[in-house]
């Protein structure tokens, strides 16, 4: 049978990434408490073309991505893009896996226990023999107006924030780590079930440890600066103001090597 994306073009012209995305696939994550989850991620695969091939075969990145059954962990991403890489012929391969993560968090008084989605990304890419692999975080935190409680008779606006981060490891870490950490640089951590007691707890601990955007982005880069494991960081922290109409953000990127 006639083979036409193995057929020379003429047009010189190479490809940075062909590939497939935006494909649902179960998979299996580690997960500190539980040894794994369950979760579903949105993914893209995809491969440098060299100038001289027509096309892919899109039926092999389906192929290699069954091969993991549903296995997809720091220590296995490098298998899955090297077989990637072999299946397809190419010295270039990239994987993006996207996916919500649940970490269970109990309540700061109750202890009423609650799921709190986080997200996840992986973005990996293999060049020859080099692999490079960046994990990414998106977690929910609390933040309160230093400003606001300052000029204020009364209270001070808290609303919801996000912080992000991102990391390159030279070993592994647990996204509860990271979780753990942004947490600690918030004013207060979010919780999906809280009884009046936390209700009155989370408000006045969040009240006492007032934090503009800009405080809990530079406590975050100490966090990461700290840590012996991790190599590479981004980490920005967007906070989604309560009586403003936007959103306030700070972002700091450092590398360690």
């Amino acid at each position: 049978m006639r083979d036409v994306q193995s057929e020379r073009d003429p047009r010189n012209v190479s490809i940075d990434r062909v590939g497939i995305r935006d494909i649902s696939w179960p998979i299996q994550v580690l997960d500190r408490t539980n040894g794994t989850q369950e979760t579903i991620a949105n993914v893209a695969l995809s491969v440098f073309l060299p100038r001289d091939y027509r096309g892919t075969h899109m039926s092999r990145f389906i192929e290699v991505l069954s091969e993991q059954e549903n296995r997809v962990t720091f220590h296995n991403m490098e298998n899955l893009l090297r077989s990637l890489a072999a299946h397809l012929k190419a010295d270039e391969a990239h994987a993006e896996f996207e996916f919500p993560y649940f970490v269970t968090k109990a309540a700061p008084v109750s202890g009423a226990k609650g799921r709190v989605r986080c997200d996840v990304r992986f973005d990996a890419v293999l060049k020859g023999d080099k692999f490079d692999l960046i994990t990414e975080l998106i977690t929910p935190i609390q933040t309160l107006c230093p400003c606001s409680k300052e000029i204020s008779e009364f209270g001070a606006h808290n609303q919801r924030a996000h912080a992000r981060i991102a990391a390159r490891m030279n070993t592994f870490v647990w996204i509860e780590d990271l979780i753990s950490v942004a947490d600690a640089c918030a004013s207060a951590p979010i919780y999906s079930l809280l009884k009046r007691e936390d209700e009155k707890y989370v408000t006045e601990r969040a009240y006492s440890n007032p934090r503009f955007v800009e405080d809990t982005v530079r406590d975050l880069a100490l966090a990461m600066e700290s840590d012996v494991r991790i190599t590479w960081f981004r980490v920005s922290v967007t906070s989604h103001e309560s009586i403003h109409n936007h959103d306030a953000f700070a972002s700091v990127e450092r590398s360690k090597i």
